[in-house]
């Protein structure tokens, strides 16, 4: 079995009981530190249920394009589905792809941003040189990862870990790693939400003017 489809396994058994409370908190720092503007074409990376694909549309400007957000797990595009139209979102607000995150489905250097919560662990440095590929210059990423202190994964997500992305054990770190994997003017912060660390960090593409 591949690792997009065992992960797609582990998120469709986790649906039913994803907490919402928890990514919806994230998603918060991590908008608020990335900070993407109002028309950016902008990808919610390995989206879950869509938290940040969520809060994105709802704050949009008409004239933006759809966030794109994508994920492996068809329960969890239904997920995110059926929460848009709870909260009366227009059908176009944002364009739900069943799709593995790397590559993601689109051109070279089209988004304006690249966010990604709670899953970069998962997926790999691959999938931070994709957002590069994605990514104007310029453009800005940002991802979350948890705190190396405070994770205590299960043994079945323990296994689904990648090896070559590091949990930080602070800001600096995630500061120093987003700049060896190609990114300048790093910037990140340790959020706290209960027993729970997770460092916050957006950085920009070079190139851009």
């Amino acid at each position: 079995m591949t690792q997009s489809a065992t992960l797609a396994g582990v998120f469709d058994d986790l649906a039913p009981r994803y907490d919402h409370e928890h990514h919806e908190e994230v998603a918060r720092a991590l908008l608020a530190l990335a900070a993407p503007q109002p028309v950016d074409a902008v990808a919610d990376v390995a989206c879950g249920a869509g938290a940040v694909a969520l809060q994105l549309a709802r704050g949009r400007s008409a004239a933006a394009p759809p966030v794109l957000a994508v994920d492996v797990s068809p329960r969890m595009i239904e997920a995110g589905r059926a929460r848009a139209a709870a909260e009366g979102l227009p059908a176009t607000a944002v364009d739900w792809r069943l799709a593995d995150a790397v590559p993601l489905p689109v051109a070279d250097g089209c988004l304006d941003a690249v966010l990604c919560a709670s899953s970069l662990h998962f997926l790999g440095g691959r999938a931070v040189a994709d957002w590069r590929r994605a990514l104007r210059p310029g453009g800005r990423v940002g991802f979350t990862l948890p705190l190396a202190t405070h994770f205590r994964p299960s043994e079945r997500f323990r296994a689904l870990l990648a090896a070559d992305v590091p949990l930080p054990g602070g800001a600096g770190e995630a500061c120093a790693w987003a700049a060896a994997s190609g990114f300048t003017d790093a910037v990140a912060r340790v959020h706290v939400l209960g027993d729970r660390r997770v460092v916050v960090v957006s950085a920009v593409t070079p190139g851009g003017r």
